[in-house]
């Protein structure tokens, strides 16, 4: 499976797995000792609880005894300001004061978009970073990006930083991000499951995306369920009665009325996801298909996860 951009930014319905699909994709990507940097956006800590990790600082770290070349990095918006503040004008200590004074939290509040700018200027900034002798320092950058939801805001920096100001650095950074964003360096990977409101916010998400003209990636549909009943198109009281029988189980009319409306709920809901299984191919973006892990989201699911995405 291949995945050639630099920047792989993964969004996706609240509740549909995304940062657990983040975090297997930079996994993914680091197969053959290449580096990859993971970053978080909105101050959930969630890398920090999938790994089983205290909460990240504002630093690259080194994941360690789970992957050695995945490095983990959670991005804070105050803290990013004051590396701008710092980068642009000087004002180390003069911008610590002024997160003293809480002046770092008015501005980030009052103008939203400075926020998104900061946080996207980080991520394109790891992006394209190179070392001493000029190699780039991550073979990939993935980004646990906000839900589909908002997005197109998160993503939309050159209108959030028309907002802001019509010069001057915040405006050059903002150009530089949207290029990057804009440019088929990056791409941008949906995450839903087979359901009703997941698929729709794919489809809407994927319209947005065209629209402000950066590119879409794949559709990945997270937890999905193999048919347990396939080529059994309806479930009558006769066949489970035999089939109860022969396992030598009780075979009462409530048990075989309880185990078929079972039956028949499933075989709905299985055709439901075959629905919007249609629906999403029809968006005519590649699509991959990552299972339920029975046991709920650990490290070695996370790593399944992983050697599906690499294959």
């Amino acid at each position: 499976m291949t995945w050639p951009a630099r920047l792989h930014v993964v969004t996706g319905k609240g509740g549909v797995g995304k940062t657990t699909v983040a975090a297997a994709l930079a996994l993914a990507l680091t197969a053959g000792g290449e580096r990859v940097l993971l970053v978080e956006v909105e101050g959930r800590q969630g890398l920090a609880q999938l790994f089983e990790l205290e909460p990240l600082p504002y630093a690259e770290r080194r994941l360690g005894e789970v992957d050695a070349d995945l490095r983990l990095l959670a991005v804070d918006a105050e803290e990013a300001l004051l590396e701008y503040l710092e980068l642009f004008y000087k004002m180390g200590r003069a911008g610590r004061a002024l997160r003293k004074l809480g002046a770092i939290d008015f501005a980030t509040t009052v103008a939203p978009g400075l926020r998104d700018i900061l946080l996207t200027g980080k991520v394109k900034e790891a992006t394209t970073r190179k070392d001493d002798n000029g190699n780039r320092m991550y073979r990939a950058v993935v980004l646990d990006a906000p839900p589909t939801g908002r997005i197109g805001r998160f993503l939309n920096v050159t209108a959030e930083a028309a907002r802001l100001a019509k010069l001057g650095p915040i405006k050059s950074q903002s150009e530089g991000v949207a290029a990057l964003l804009r440019s088929p360096m990056t791409s941008v990977h949906l995450v839903t499951l087979l359901e009703e409101m997941p698929v729709q916010e794919t489809t809407d998400a994927l319209q947005e995306l065209a629209a402000l003209g950066i590119p879409a990636g794949k559709i990945i549909i997270n937890g999905s369920r193999p048919p347990l009943l396939s080529g059994h198109p309806k479930v009558t009281q006769a066949a489970l009665k035999r089939g109860l029988a022969d396992a030598g189980l009780p075979a009462d009319q409530a048990t075989i009325a309880g185990l078929r409306a079972e039956a028949n709920a499933h075989l709905a809901r299985t055709a439901l996801e075959e629905q919007l299984r249609t629906e999403l191919s029809h968006l005519g973006r590649p699509i991959v298909e990552l299972p339920l892990l029975p046991d709920g989201v650990d490290l070695d699911g996370v790593q399944r996860l992983a050697n599906i995405l690499g294959s």
